[in-house]
């Protein structure tokens, strides 16, 4: 039943019409006017919006489409943007796709455009597998952000979080297409348009007209191109506000999660200080030599696996923009087999990737003989093999991040907090003499465990898992062309030595390496590689590393503004309804993902911090918002208040 919520992608198929034009078969219509489609995007859409002048004066300008197609209209902005010299500092680009094209094809249509080849090769270079949900696309130095959703857009666009400047209502015909020009479709793009937005699309249709102006927007036609004889442009009524706020922020933890928001926030021109208790970034779990950069897989592609996937894609991408800056990253796109344990698993493996139909640049399926072929070694079982899977030095990344904005960013090492005050206006970081470290009107915790003695008012749910891993030397193990995960993991020597782990001990605070830790990993090593004889090593003579991850009651992170758990709620009351702490925020709760989940969990914190299109669909967001501890709080306490109807016997 559960499968029912989910929807493999469908790729656009290439074909043309006989005048040449890109044509999909599916709607029977053809993707731009045969007039000449980046023609037509200038004229109807960028020109329908007051484009270039509108952006104009503004820090960021957000555009938000209703059909993806071949890109043109995102390419044309783009270059308008770009060659415009009074621009604005930020351009966001939001569009939908039910299907969209594969890189290969993107790249074929783009070739028909060479004046916009430098922009197309950079979206191609990033563009996605073809799975569904959100992704979002960091382009042009990181000021142009592409958000595009693959998906049907009927069903998923009210799960996004946005106010748009400018709408393009592109797609097939009415007549090809009619969902994406129902009424209530129209109602649900109108609510993520900011007041006094505009409007531009090529079709002046009756219905499409009247479902508008019902909207509150103001019409006019204007003359169309090409074939059409008039196009239709709009302005929304209601009035405009823009958001200010002070840009000064503290983040308190300088591991993966502490990095990458202040990296984040410093792109946006905020001024940073990070303050961190150890001597340097990376001293706690974010430490180990090396991590496993992979998603996780459900049959039922629950939340945890959606947000998985969403962070590893764009975890992927980050990975390759700091390799091309040279910043010091160390990682290896080595390809990660995910062993199965047993014969069920096995069988359950297939069976998700039957049922879940990704494509193969994502994941795919090999039986025993085809992963032990792809591990060049005799393995235990067959199991899933994610060609893009990477390990990481989260070291040299939680560095490269630090490098990037580093005229915005100040730290402080060897800096214990002891408490933090507000007085009203601003948040003060004060130490255990009660002086005052630093202090600016937004605080992000992003210390892990230790945030839970920082703020014990906010009851944060977490608790700490010790994680121990064996280190061995190159050429102890069999050269691996591939990092094997399972219960347990194993490393190719690509990063200068094999890491084996980890330990998973509960109520366990040794930070000493074990011998029993040792003996432990190995024979999880023995379990993926059963030719390897593990009594050859003295476990009492290995090197390895202790670590602790963070955890959230429900094994999900925890971004978002912090609850003020002092002021009650109202019965019934939503996640919107929780009150919060005024410019407190948190990045937490990372646990063993942390290269999966916090370089995204950042990007969407510095979202919601700046008034952006948000890169997480709302479900997603309700599930990793702060505030939703306190809901089931107050939800168990009026379970247990309400009558049983045995009162009286």
């Amino acid at each position: 039943m559960a499968l029912a919520l989910y929807s493999p992608i469908t790729p656009a198929t290439l074909v043309f019409d006989e005048n040449g034009t890109p044509y999909s078969s599916t709607f029977d219509d053809i993707y731009h006017s045969d007039s000449g489609g980046l023609e037509q995007a200038r004229h109807v859409f960028i020109a329908g919006n007051h484009l270039p002048q509108a952006w104009r004066g503004g820090e960021q300008f957000i555009v938000l489409e209703t059909g993806f197609g071949l890109g043109l209209n995102f390419l044309a902005t783009w270059q308008t943007w770009r060659e415009d010299p009074h621009r604005c500092d930020r351009l966001h680009f939001v569009s939908v796709e039910k299907h969209p094209f594969s890189r290969s094809d993107l790249k074929e249509l783009h070739r028909r455009w060479p004046e916009l080849a430098t922009l197309a090769d950079e979206l191609q270079a990033q563009w996605p597998p073809l799975t569904p949900g959100l992704h979002r696309l960091l382009l042009g130095d990181g000021r142009v952000t592409l958000t595009v959703l693959f998906g049907d857009a009927t069903t998923h666009l009210r799960k996004l979080t946005l106010q748009a400047d400018a709408l393009y209502l592109d797609g097939f015909a009415p007549g090809k297409n009619p969902a994406l020009w129902d009424p209530l479709f129209l109602k649900t793009v109108s609510r993520l348009c900011r007041p006094v937005a505009t409007m531009a699309t090529w079709t002046v249709s009756a219905p499409v007209r009247a479902a508008l102006a019902s909207q509150r927007w103001t019409l006019e036609k204007r003359p169309g191109f090409g074939s059409k004889r008039d196009m239709l442009c709009g302005t929304l009524h209601g009035e405009h506000q823009r958001a200010s706020s002070s840009r000064h922020a503290l983040v308190i933890g300088a591991g993966i999660a502490g990095t990458a928001i202040a990296e984040r926030l410093a792109a946006r021109g905020w001024q940073i200080d990070l303050i961190e208790r150890h001597a340097a970034p990376a001293r706690e779990a974010s430490g180990n030599p090396v991590g496993l950069l992979h998603p996780m897989l459900a049959r039922d592609d629950n939340l945890a696996a959606r947000l998985s996937r969403a962070g590893y894609l764009y975890a992927l991408r980050l990975l390759a923009q700091l390799d091309d800056e040279q910043l010091g990253l160390r990682w290896q796109r080595c390809g990660i087999l995910q062993l199965a344990r047993d014969a069920a698993q096995d069988g359950a493996q297939r069976a998700t990737t039957d049922a879940l139909d990704f494509p193969t640049d994502y994941v795919t399926y090999l039986d025993h003989t085809a992963a032990t072929r792809q591990a060049q070694v005799e393995v235990a079982a067959g199991g899933w093999y994610y060609p893009h899977g990477a390990i990481v030095n989260p070291p040299s990344l939680c560095g490269a991040l630090l490098h990037r904005h580093a005229s915005r960013i100040t730290t402080f090492f060897n800096t214990g907090i002891a408490q933090l005050r507000h007085d009203g206006a601003i948040w003060h970081a004060l130490d255990d003499k009660g002086l005052s470290v630093a202090a600016a009107p937004t605080v992000i915790l992003a210390n892990a465990f230790d945030a839970a003695r920082l703020l014990p008012e906010a009851a944060l749910p977490l608790s700490r898992l010790r994680g121990q891993i064996t280190q061995l030397a190159d050429g102890l193990l069999p050269a691996l062309p591939h990092a094997l995960c399972g219960n347990g993991y194993v490393t190719p020597s690509s990063l200068g030595q094999h890491c084996i782990g980890a330990t998973f001990d509960m109520d366990d605070d040794d930070d000493a390496v074990r011998e029993d830790g040792h003996r432990f990993n190995l024979e999880r090593l023995a379990e993926l590689l059963p030719g390897i004889e593990v009594s050859r090593f003295d476990a009492g003579q290995l090197e390895g590393r202790v670590g602790f991850r963070t955890m959230a009651v429900d094994r999900m992170p925890i971004v978002g503004s912090l609850p003020d758990t002092s002021r009650p709620l109202r019965p019934g009351a939503q996640l919107r309804d929780v009150p919060r702490l005024p410019g407190l925020h948190a990045l937490l709760a990372l646990g063993s993902r942390g290269l999966a989940w916090g370089p995204l969990a950042a990007e969407l914190l510095a979202a919601q911090l700046n008034a952006e299109p948000l890169p997480l669909e709302r479900d997603l967001l309700n599930a990793i918002d702060p505030g939703r501890f306190l809901l089931r709080t107050q939800r168990k306490a009026i379970s247990a208040a309400a009558p049983t109807g045995l009162e009286d016997l």
